[in-house]
């Protein structure tokens, strides 16, 4: 079977091999410094596996570089300048990952399970960084959400009032409207029979992004 990551597994090996180099470090430094056991850091080196965007991150921040500078196809998720196309030029397109999983310790929220990558107009993309979900359920039927939609996410972790965002509860990423108060936030569904979720303070929940837009998958 053809290995179609295999080019960029290559230039996101020759690019953590590099900064290795660069900085004098062994496998077991960058294991030390990033949080990635040294077993999983040489899958990366040795082209065995595809990185995880939550494991760019993590060696984004030992190295002190962007996220581009190990994985390529990150390289429009930094914030974007908006630039009129001239006539006759052809849109510009970002790879961003379609997570299944998301986890977050000691701070750092990673994103895990990726189903694939999904080619996203720039013109959507208005700086920061974003990432899919996929809609599960139908609590947000009135919204026009329905099950097996992709969801654009900007990650942000305030959203106004109102707002459709992506809240990490207890480890599972749900979609909701966001409401704060002084000492809870209610995370109100798009659908009639499913009630409130009202959330107190010290409870394991995160705001991890807002909802740009929904892409309807037939």
């Amino acid at each position: 079977m053809i290995d179609r990551d295999l080019p960029l597994k290559r230039k996101i090996s020759d690019n953590i091999k590099r900064l290795m180099k660069d900085r004098g470090w062994t496998q077991l430094k960058l294991s030390e410094k990033s949080r990635i056991s040294k077993s999983t850091l040489s899958d990366y080196i040795n082209c065995n596996t595809l990185i995880s965007p939550g494991n760019v991150e993590k060696l984004s921040e030992a190295f002190g570089v962007h996220k581009s500078d190990i994985d390529p196809s990150f390289k429009n998720v930094y914030p974007i300048k908006e630039e009129k196309l001239l006539y006759g030029d052809a849109p510009l397109f970002t790879s961003l990952p379609i997570v299944g999983a998301i986890s977050c310790g000691n701070g750092v929220l990673a994103y895990e399970d990726i189903e694939g990558y999904e080619d996203t107009p720039d013109s959507w993309l208005n700086g920061g960084e974003y990432f899919y979900l996929r809609a599960k359920g139908d609590s947000m039927i009135n919204a026009r959400i329905h099950e097996g939609d992709l969801l654009l996410i900007r990650r942000q972790e305030e959203v106004e009032n109102g707002e459709i965002a992506a809240v990490l509860i207890d480890g599972e990423a749900v979609l909701k409207k966001v409401y704060k108060n002084t000492d809870s936030m209610i995370l109100q569904s798009e659908n009639p029979k499913y009630p409130p979720i009202i959330v107190g303070k010290g409870q394991n929940i995160q705001v991890i992004g807002k909802l740009k837009r929904a892409v309807i998958v037939y």
